[in-house]
């Protein structure tokens, strides 16, 4: 009797312990090229709309400052000294933030690096080193899971058909 109890103790603590290795919801990726590298939270779209105004079911509202990705902000290295949308950059490791709209993309390079979201940007907003803003792009084909692009040339997003490229030169 004892040694049926135990196995199935044994049972219970193996599925348990299966069940909470599933991939989380939106993994962190790294996506990189020879100077730069884009650390993000890839959440997936999942029949959601995920841009809008203010008052509507956008899941990011136009106009406000966000995190582009999930969990933890998304954070950028540049390996050497370059440009960013013509404007120049040192190297480092930066914090991303964007201001989406339906025209163009505000893109904020923040030095206060592991934010979680963009919640408390009001109060690290004194430590922005870059401000550039680009258009919006829309794409003929959808992309389930928000996806950054880097080459040494640009930097793509795209979630669903809204994103942005942003030139880089080093």
């Amino acid at each position: 009797m004892k040694a049926t109890f135990f196995t199935l103790f044994l049972a219970l603590v193996g599925f348990t312990f299966a069940s909470a290795q599933k991939a989380p919801d939106s993994p962190r990726i790294t996506a990189e090229s020879k100077n730069v590298s884009v650390a993000y939270g890839q959440p997936s779209k999942r029949g959601r709309v995920l841009f809008g105004k203010e008052g509507s079911e956008g899941l990011e509202k136009y106009g406000k400052v966000w995190r582009i990705g999930a969990n933890n902000a998304t954070e950028i290295t540049f390996k050497k000294d370059g440009t960013f949308a013509g404007k120049p950059v040192k190297a480092g490791t930066y914090t991303l933030f964007a201001i989406p709209t339906e025209k163009e993309w505000t893109l904020i390079l923040n030095s206060e690096l592991k934010q979680w979201g963009a919640y408390k940007y009001e109060e690290i907003k004194g430590k922005d080193v870059l401000k550039v803003t680009v258009p919006a792009k829309t794409y003929a084909t959808s992309k389930e899971a928000l996806t950054f692009t880097v080459a040494d040339t640009k930097l793509d997003f795209q979630w669903d058909k809204a994103g942005f490229s942003v030139p880089m030169k080093f």
